[in-house]
């Protein structure tokens, strides 16, 4: 997939003046924006994987020395840049069109040869997009209902039953789903499908332990730990779902995880009352976005575990579009 930040800022307005509408709650009236894909279909109880081929290339702009850099994604590569409808949650060869045995060996020869070929500016990356298994505010949504949840559940902590807030862990549903991601991975491997050469996650709880199952006992080793991006978490604000826990908490609890810098020590960025917009979403992952090709200039194989809102924001910044994103689900990207 690939991206352009200059249609990002061309399509959507990320001032803070959006639309909203108020409702009450715990924490009295919400400032809860117009949502851009509001026909999206929501999942709970599954898992999955999305795989694009993403592009950064540079531009010059109207006025001397205005350079700029837009993403796009490259089509052709992966069933989930034709797909209409929800693939499987883990879809074979995880989304890879070729089926033959030398499969992921061709792909990189091919990513390889696009980045030899380019001209100065212009980049080539494959990205894996994995969300979080099943957690137990999915499990607290189901029950109550979609509308329940966001007009009043959500800004819960639980309801006696079912603790979802702050930070829930994932369910054991939600672990088996992850293992089902081990899986495919080391089916994957097998075909020849390397480690990837950078692994980033979300700091939520639920992103943190699906990224560790996922990948543990695949390869025998990995070029760098996970890094812990606060820009990768979930779409936040008003859920307490969506509420992280401390940086110490974080490094205690994944000690073989690093956490980027100035990672704050408490949440600064989930707010009460205020719910970040879609568009907000799609430009937090462009930061993302613009720190791996900048940063990781060497590497082309990029995997990020991370949760719906996000995975479809980053497919926003990259031209792709949304896409149904079921719990413990895989997108690849190239852009």
């Amino acid at each position: 997939m690939c991206i352009s930040q200059s249609r990002l800022e061309s399509n959507f307005n990320f001032k803070q003046t959006s639309s909203y509408r108020a409702r009450g709650g715990q924490h009295g009236p919400v400032r809860h924006r117009y949502r851009l894909f509001p026909n999206i279909r929501k999942f709970t109880d599954t898992v999955l994987s999305i795989s694009t081929l993403s592009r950064r290339a540079r531009f010059r702009g109207a006025m001397p020395g205005d350079i700029g850099h837009k993403y796009e994604f490259v089509p052709g590569h992966f069933a989930h840049d034709e797909a209409d409808e929800p693939l499987p949650a883990i879809p074979p060869r995880f989304g890879l069109k070729n089926a033959s045995e030398d499969r992921w060996e061709k792909l990189f020869e091919h990513i390889r040869a696009l980045n030899d070929e380019s001209p100065k500016g212009t980049s080539y990356k494959f990205f894996l997009l994995s969300r979080h298994g099943q957690g137990y505010h999915n499990v607290a949504e189901e029950k109550y209902g979609t509308q329940a949840w966001d007009d009043y559940w959500s800004m819960m902590d639980g309801d006696g039953e079912i603790k979802w807030g702050p930070d829930p862990q994932l369910t054991p549903i939600g672990i088996e789903q992850a293992h089902t991601i081990q899986r495919a991975w080391m089916e994957e491997a097998g075909a020849g499908l390397s480690p990837p050469h950078k692994r980033y996650c979300s700091p939520l709880s639920r992103a943190l332990d699906t990224c560790d199952i996922m990948l543990n006992k695949v390869f025998s080793e990995h070029p760098h730990p996970v890094l812990i991006l606060e820009n990768c978490r979930e779409e936040n604000g008003v859920h307490t779902c969506d509420k992280r826990r401390t940086r110490s908490y974080i490094s205690d609890y994944k000690p073989h995880f690093a956490i980027e810098e100035r990672f704050e020590e408490y949440d600064q960025l989930w707010h009460p009352t205020i719910r970040e917009t879609k568009a907000e979403v799609a430009q937090r992952a462009g930061k993302v976005l613009d720190r791996i090709f900048e940063t990781d200039t060497e590497h082309t194989f990029i995997s990020i575990t991370a949760h719906g809102g996000f995975i479809n924001g980053f497919l926003t910044a990259i031209g792709r579009g949304p896409f149904p994103l079921p719990t413990g689900g895989k997108i690849f990207s190239l852009p």
